[in-house]
């Protein structure tokens, strides 16, 4: 059976020329784009960022999902928008599914992928990598991210910095995505850690409005903003928070 092909694309975090060519490419031949958008609000940055690249024929489906803390309430989303993609990938159109930063980085699109290979195994699916924002705001203050035999963690920052201080041995470098109203959650845990010297917190990377924040604590008592990260790294030679 022939299928059409879906393509999920990270169209990277904000600056369209940080789109990969691939994607770019891929966009220039697909009229039907999928993107996630809340039930509350179907604004969709993603497709702002891709505009450039899409075609005059393009129809953007923008597909609703809750915003629920319940997980039966989201698998069920997911489950439903899985199987009407699969309905017109079986139909034999191709589409793509936009997503910020990558496709497979704390990403609806990832649960997407995750219930289209189990229900309908049979469909053709791309995935192209994208830039993540925690590339992008390294980029941004001129800082490696990890080094020689260092680790990096990559984790949320929905929940402030509780499951951080948890951990028994803290790694050498860690990027805290979604951090918004948890600065000081997280700073706190930061400076358990003896790494709050070594903290930068990005807010809107790479857009025009982009800030660069090095005291969490001054970030903490501003008006929180949802496109926030904090990386932090313990003592490095050369390197500070700036």
């Amino acid at each position: 059976m022939t299928t059409g092909t879906l393509f999920g694309i990270g169209v990277g975090p904000g600056d369209p020329d940080l789109i990969p060519i691939k994607a770019v490419h891929i966009l220039s031949t697909i009229d039907l784009i999928f993107t996630a958008a809340s039930t509350k609000n179907d604004y969709s940055l993603a497709v702002d960022i891709a505009r450039p690249h899409l075609t005059e024929n393009s129809v953007i489906e923008k597909l609703d999902f809750p915003m629920s803390k319940d997980r039966e309430v989201m698998e069920e989303a997911w489950r439903r928008h899985a199987r009407h993609i699969a309905g017109v990938l079986e139909a034999g159109h191709s589409a793509a599914f936009l997503t910020l930063g990558d496709p497979l980085t704390y990403s609806t699109y990832g649960y997407i992928l995750r219930h289209l290979k189990s229900g309908w195994p049979h469909l053709a699916i791309q995935t192209v990598p994208g830039i993540t924002s925690y590339q992008a705001a390294a980029a941004a203050v001129n800082r490696p991210l990890v080094e020689g035999e260092e680790s990096l963690l990559i984790m949320s920052g929905v929940h402030g910095g509780e499951r951080f201080e948890r951990l028994a041995e803290k790694p050498d470098n860690v990027v805290f995505l979604k951090a918004y109203r948890n600065v000081d959650g997280i700073r706190q845990a930061l400076e358990a850690a003896d790494m709050l010297s070594g903290s930068v917190a990005v807010t809107h990377c790479s857009h025009e409005n982009e800030k660069i924040s090095t005291d969490l604590r001054i970030l903490a008592q501003q008006q929180p903003n949802y496109w926030t990260l904090i990386m932090a790294q313990k003592n490095r030679n050369g390197f500070s928070n700036a």
